[in-house]
């Protein structure tokens, strides 16, 4: 079908039309309208089809013959050096994984069969979007990439802390990306997507609005790589020793809970301190406390595949887990630094398609292009095919014996006269029973550019994600889109993303729409399926929702002044410990501060750098001289106003009230989110209400949207 859908604005400024025709997967194409307007390849072969790879059947794998796809991923991964083009910004760390549950009923996979066993990893949490030097707080997907060296090779588990994708089809994620980079003839903005490129692609891609949920829910700011979860996205195979083949979805599973910042958080931590998560994970190892995940599957066979109500193909959708529970098999703990940031977090190299015996591949289409993607980005990026040389990538729990020789940076060759197979000398041998074998599936089908229309439904899995929000967790996916939409120029642009979001709840596109200050509503976007209005909310997706209900692993600033109650420091700082949780002393000096019985406090942090947004919750221990002595002071206000703005709990001395108050913080102000410090029962009382981690009811008091979005959810 074709639908003419208005103008767009040439290289030199000239209006020109166009035509958008929708595919059978829902997806735009733009047809050019005269000769000099045709995309074409590096070789100026007209294209066709560049929203979809070549593939056999609308369903089946893609094939290698489609030279159009192979040149622009080729241009698209040797595009920076010596930089990842996305995920440049990253920290690892070593752990170990042990497996508590067998199976052995779908796969040989020994990693995943041998209970008990301990398999070395190594993981490398990143950013997407910014480069090397940007901040850690970016609204953004996390990368959680897991390099497990098993005794039968390295098996990569390439994860994201979002369980779906924005695209369907791997030859939109060079369009993607550099929608979503900085612009390119002003190199800017860095690290956000706040811009009219990223979503005037949005706003062209119906596909990606369910990962637009969780890009704009708290997922993308989480309080630390310890609190998130992390995904295998694509749906991936299992193999038995029968060759029966189950479909797999992996899971990380925090031992601690999740938890996010809010966003007016999130950019005062980023200049406070922009290595925030690098040195929360840093500091936690170091303090003893690593932090523990469960790795943990979804398994279903054929028959719930072509049961389920979406395609399992399709990297934009999830299966909830209250539709199928997610198992847990085994858990992996993260407790090592690395020696070296460069030879380690910088140089591993993760690659979809390193898989070990009885783990395989689905069809998804943007599985099988990221197989082929991230091997081709290596060679551009460490510079030769002997990158699995150095030691980081190595495998260790198995020996490597091949004939392949030479190249740039060769650290091992084959020993010996022979080099190639088969040979009459000797050296290493195919092995039928040990070696990997692909699963033998069936395809049919023409072979032809196109996109299965059981990808077609846009609309459905994102309204699903929003209704499993608390109203809290809504509100600030609205906030996030209006933040970021009312950074485009364009009003258009707005516009279609406001039409596109009537799509998935009404009061989502009102409220955002009043928030743009739109004169009206646009009209819902074209769907190529109608929304489903008949899926449950999924618990499951929700953050708050599911909180730990503990401040264990969390970090208490405590503000001290000289003449504090040493007790009371006392009594605060070891029930802190006792819960597995640590704090920082913040002090006009950082010499620290002489307490009530003359011993010194010893201060972590001066108050002007150890500002609110990087604690979870803050005690205020002050005397009466103290408090006003800090009640004059800028940033000691800003310490107790910003945690009362973004929803801390405050424990506080009563010589403390004159900076509260001073704080701009009126007496009838002071929620159940205050608690009065005093005795050791008072301690106690404190950290157990500091275990809700946020009180947020208050943000509602505070911010000035809260009515906005209130009148759009009643409506």
């Amino acid at each position: 079908m074709a639908k003419k859908i208005g103008e767009d604005t040439g290289a030199k400024g000239e209006a020109r039309s166009f035509e958008t025709q929708v595919g059978a997967g829902g997806e735009l194409h733009q047809v050019a309208g005269k000769r000099d307007d045709v995309l074409t390849t590096q070789q100026g072969v007209a294209v066709a089809d560049d929203q979809n790879t070549l593939r056999l059947g609308d369903r089946g794998p893609a094939l290698l013959e489609d030279f159009h796809f192979r040149e622009k991923i080729f241009h698209f991964d040797h595009e920076r050096i010596p930089e990842r083009v996305v995920h440049a910004r990253g920290f690892g760390v070593h752990g170990t994984f042990k497996l508590t549950e067998s199976l052995e009923d779908y796969t040989v996979a020994r990693v995943l069969t041998e209970v008990g066993e301990e398999t070395p990893m190594f993981v490398r949490f990143s950013t997407v979007v910014g480069n090397k030097g940007s901040f850690d707080l970016a609204r953004d997907v996390r990368g959680f990439a897991a390099k497990f060296y098993t005794k039968e090779g390295n098996w990569d588990l390439v994860a994201n802390n979002i369980p779906v994708f924005f695209i369907q089809d791997p030859i939109k994620f060079p369009d993607l990306v550099h929608a979503a980079k900085q612009e390119p003839d002003r190199g800017f903005p860095q690290a956000q997507t706040a811009h009219d490129n990223f979503w005037d692609y949005i706003s062209l891609t119906p596909e990606s609005m369910h990962m637009i949920m969780w890009v704009m829910s708290d997922r993308a700011i989480p309080r630390s790589f310890r609190f998130m979860e992390g995904f295998g996205v694509h749906s991936f195979r299992l193999i038995n020793a029968a060759g029966k083949s189950t479909f797999v979805k992996f899971h990380f599973k925090p031992k601690q809970g999740m938890q996010s910042v809010l966003w007016n958080e999130a950019l005062k931590i980023n200049g406070a301190d922009p290595d925030f998560h690098r040195r929360d994970l840093w500091d936690a190892i170091d303090l003893g406390n690593p932090p523990e995940w469960d790795l943990g599957v979804q398994l279903f066979d054929d028959d719930f595949a072509d049961a389920f109500e979406f395609d399992i193909l399709d990297p934009t959708k999830i299966i909830p887990e209250e539709q199928l529970p997610v198992r847990r098999i085994g858990t992996f703990v993260l407790d090592a630094r690395v020696d070296n940031f460069f030879a380690e977090t910088e140089q591993v190299a993760f690659c979809t398609q390193n898989v070990v015996p009885g783990i395989g591949f689905s069809n998804d289409p943007l599985l099988q292009g990221r197989n082929f993607s991230y091997l081709d980005t290596q060679l551009k990026r460490l510079g030769s095919p002997n990158f699995t040389h150095i030691p980081i990538n190595q495998p260790r729990g198995c020996p490597v014996q091949n004939f392949q020789q030479d190249g740039h940076m060769a650290m091992r060759n084959p020993k010996g006269r022979v080099n190639y197979e088969p040979n009459s000398w000797g050296g290493p041998r195919e092995s039928p029973t040990a070696g990997y074998r692909h699963f033998a599936e069936e395809n049919t089908g023409r072979k032809a550019q196109l996109r299965s229309p059981s990808f077609a439904d846009h609309y459905s899995q994102a309204r699903q994600f929003f209704i499993s929000q608390l109203p809290i967790e809504q509100k600030h996916i609205g906030d996030a889109l209006v933040f970021e939409l009312s950074k485009c120029e364009r009003i258009d642009i707005r516009e279609k993303i406001v039409g596109h979001l009537r799509n998935i709840d009404e009061s989502l596109a009102v409220a955002v729409a009043g928030g743009l200050g739109l004169p009206g509503m646009p009209a819902p976007a074209s769907a190529a399926v109608p929304t489903r209005d008949d899926l449950p909310p999924s618990p499951a997706l929700s953050i708050i929702a599911r909180g730990p209900m503990s401040f264990a692993g969390r970090k208490l600033g405590i503000l001290v002044s000289d003449g504090a109650p040493a007790k009371l420091v006392k009594a605060l700082t070891d029930a802190v410990k006792s819960l597995g949780a640590v704090y920082e002393i913040v002090a006009p000096h950082i010499a620290g501060a002489t307490l009530d019985d003359g011993t010194i406090a010893e201060a972590k942090q001066k108050i002007d750098g150890g500002s609110s947004v990087l604690y979870d919750a803050v005690a205020l221990v002050l005397s009466a001289a103290g408090a006003a002595q800090l009640a004059a002071d800028k940033t000691a206000k800003d310490f107790v106003s910003d945690a009362y703005a973004h929803c801390k709990f405050i424990g506080y001395t009563v010589d403390a009230l004159p900076l509260i108050e001073r704080a701009g913080i009126a007496t009838e102000d002071m929620d159940e989110g205050f608690l009065t410090l005093g005795s050791g029962a008072s301690v106690k009382t404190f950290l157990k209400a500091c275990g809700q981690l946020r009180l947020w009811d208050r943000e509602y008091k505070v911010d000035l949207d809260a009515a906005g979005f209130l009148e759009a959810q009643r409506a």
